[in-house]
């Protein structure tokens, strides 16, 4: 008996080792990745030690940097709320009016996400030549970048509860009002997180404010690189850069707030009735016309235009094929690494949260909200003091976009490994497979298909990614943005057309499966 117990409390005790060895393991490589991800921030921080405060002053307060700052917010606080309110209407239209043909219109809303927003500006800039400044910076950002608002929102009205409204309907409150006390209150969690998206990009975004002439603080810090090899000022325009970007985050989570908008109770919500239209269908239908006009068609008449007007002198295709070949190479590359990076931490979230958990993982969004040009100016920095052999090598640059995009695979990943059974994982250790192996066999292999979506849109990320990639691309590389960029900037617009168009082209079907999956996370 006694025997008997005490190897019974010893295979306990393995068991539970076996248990515990796992998160172990698996928590230092998400430590470790997370370290690593905090280099940016790290690299902003001991620039502005070594240089000194009369230095950082000297550079940091000085006219130049208010005005870029006096750009750069009122490009937020026009860009952003008019994206809001354009996005909630049509998200409206599309989701909860009879509106003829919703659904076209619900991806026509979408795929302007497929094109590059250089390449939207690239299009409204060749078409009206004298586009330029705060207003053609805010009108091209809004139409390129109004989908991240459009997403969440037209998801959220989706899910929502239509007994909430009628509940304050009966209590005498007419449609505008049971829109503004019952509808846009639940949908805050998607105005923030959409608005976040917006203003991260905008504070990110390089080539489309070149086009239109109009300074940023990325587009300044690209110019002091360019001209002062990683200087002092630029690198602490970057602190600056950083410091907007953190603000952004505070602001989104302040105005977040904490309340809970799940539906609590017995029973399920009934069908959603949608609104009747009447005699408004046709001026709604003419809105979403205009804005597809605007968002889609000019991009593609005037590629179409460029393209027919260059003829076939411009399809030279052995540099095309060549270009498509180095981006498929970085896009694929790219997002097998951003994704087994992601896998330790969003297994993390799912098998043992917790204070560690959620450190780890706020600090890979932190970092995954700073624009490519501070990741670059970390990486060339780290590379050319400390490990000059990998100086704009393939290594650096992979690294970058795993630094970057690792988000979107750690969102993609965490859905998929909470929709695998852990006791799985359990019964593959207990038949004495190494934690790694019983990993491998059980969890990663169901989370494929999620893996598989985070590779996409990493992916999607890096094939229209321009800064970071100029920066750190080695020498002879040529992706299609950097060709597009570089024919763009010789005003051989008829060159760089049929970039334009491949990147479009390819960014396409990764556009759809990000729309489908959208809609099968609303429960449609």
């Amino acid at each position: 008996m006694t025997s008997a117990a005490a190897s019974g409390g010893a295979y306990r005790g393995r068991t539970l080792h076996r248990r515990r060895y796992p998160v172990r393991w698996i928590a230092a490589c998400a430590v470790l990745v997370s370290a690593f991800a905090l280099l940016p921030i790290v690299f902003v921080a001991v620039a502005a030690i070594q240089a000194g405060w009369s230095t950082v002053a000297a550079l940091v307060f000085r006219p130049r940097v208010g005005d870029l700052l006096v750009n750069t917010l009122l490009l937020v606080i026009f860009a952003v709320p008019i994206s809001a309110l354009l996005s909630i209407a049509l998200a409206w239209l599309t989701e909860r009016s009879d509106l003829p043909g919703a659904r076209l219109w619900s991806w026509l809303s979408v795929a302007p996400l497929a094109i590059p927003a250089f390449v939207h500006s690239y299009a409204w800039v060749t078409m009206v030549p004298g586009l330029h400044g705060l207003f053609a910076g805010v009108l091209i950002s809004v139409i390129a970048y109004f989908p991240f608002l459009y997403l969440p929102l037209s998801a959220a009205m989706r899910r929502l509860d239509p007994a909430l409204e009628d509940s304050a309907a009966s209590l005498g409150l007419g449609p505008w009002r049971v829109f503004f006390r019952v509808v846009l209150p639940q949908l805050r969690l998607a105005i923030c997180g959409g608005a976040l998206l917006v203003g991260l990009h905008l504070l990110a975004e390089y080539g489309l404010y070149v086009f239109v002439r109009f300074d940023t603080f990325t587009t300044a810090i690209v110019d002091q690189f360019q001209s002062t090899f990683n200087g002092p000022a630029a690198n602490m325009l970057a602190g600056v850069l950083v410091a907007c970007c953190l603000a952004l985050l505070a602001v989104e989570v302040l105005v977040r707030g904490e309340e809970r908008y799940a539906r609590v109770g017995s029973g399920a919500a009934r069908p959603l009735q949608r609104a009747r239209l009447g005699l408004l269908a046709l001026p709604c239908s003419l809105l979403l016309a205009a804005v597809t006009c605007l968002s889609l068609g000019v991009p593609f008449w005037t590629i179409g235009r460029w393209l027919v007007a260059g003829g076939s002198e411009i399809w030279r295709l052995d540099e095309i094929g060549r270009a498509l070949g180095q981006t498929l190479f970085l896009a694929v590359v790219g997002g097998l690494l951003a994704t087994a990076a992601a896998i330790p931490i969003a297994w993390l979230s799912i098998r043992s949260p917790g204070r560690l958990q959620r450190m780890l993982e706020g600090c890979n969004y932190v970092v995954g909200s700073l624009p490519g040009v501070v990741v670059a100016l970390a990486l060339v920095t780290v590379t050319v003091r400390t490990l000059p052999f990998f100086y704009q090598t393939m290594v650096t640059i992979l690294v970058a976009y795993a630094l970057m995009f690792l988000p979107r695979a750690i969102i993609s990943l965490r859905a998929s490994i909470a929709q695998a059974p852990v006791e799985l994982e359990r019964a593959a250790g207990s038949l004495g497979r190494s934690p790694a192996k019983a990993l491998w066999a059980t969890t990663i292999r169901l989370s494929a298909p999620g893996a598989a979506a985070g590779i996409a849109l990493v992916a999607l990320g890096i094939m229209n990614e321009l800064t970071a990639t100029q920066m750190l691309a080695p020498n002879g590389t040529r992706t299609l943005a950097m060709a597009f960029w570089n024919y763009s900037g010789e005003i051989d617009y008829a060159s760089a057309a049929p970039y334009a168009a491949i990147m479009v082209a390819v960014s396409l079907p990764l556009t759809w499966l990000l729309y489908v999956q959208s809609k099968r996370m609303a429960g449609r």
